[in-house]
């Protein structure tokens, strides 16, 4: 089933020069990038889009942390792209991670691991939002 889900290589990997190699690693798993801009999240942004944690003791230090630098969101596509996409990604925590995978290289800790990906279709098609707009998107590929 082809489907789209959203990346965020996140402030740490890409003061690390990492959007290159990533991006590199997301087109050998398979997955095709569709959209993707270099941006900073404000606070605000940042908090917004991780609305779905507020209320966990982390929320303020990830907000902090994705509002520190540049981030890279994309769009990828591809078949199964969301387990594809956290294939890539290995674990969340970078010292359970499988090696080779995104965030065993890239990653620190939890918090600091390199990149995002979205866990669920509904997930992917909020979060795509979130960053993109329909028309942004038209034309290229899956809906």
């Amino acid at each position: 089933m082809q489907q789209r889900t959203l990346s965020i290589v996140k402030p740490d990997a890409v003061a690390k020069h990492g959007i290159g190699p990533i991006l590199a690693r997301i087109e050998k798993g398979g997955l095709r990038i569709v959209a993707g801009r270099l941006l900073r999240l404000s606070r605000g942004e940042a908090e917004a889009f991780y609305a779905v944690h507020s209320a966990r003791p982390f929320f303020g230090s990830l907000c902090d942390f994705m509002s520190s630098g540049p981030v890279f969101v994309s769009v990828l596509e591809g078949e199964n792209a969301i387990v594809r996409y956290r294939e890539v990604l290995g674990a969340t925590d970078p010292a359970k991670a499988d090696a080779g995978t995104v965030r065993k290289d890239f990653g620190t800790d939890v918090e600091r691991n390199a990149a995002h990906g979205s866990d669920a279709p509904e997930t992917a098609a909020q979060e795509i939002g979130f960053f993109f707009s329909a028309r942004e998107l038209a034309g290229l590929g899956v809906r």
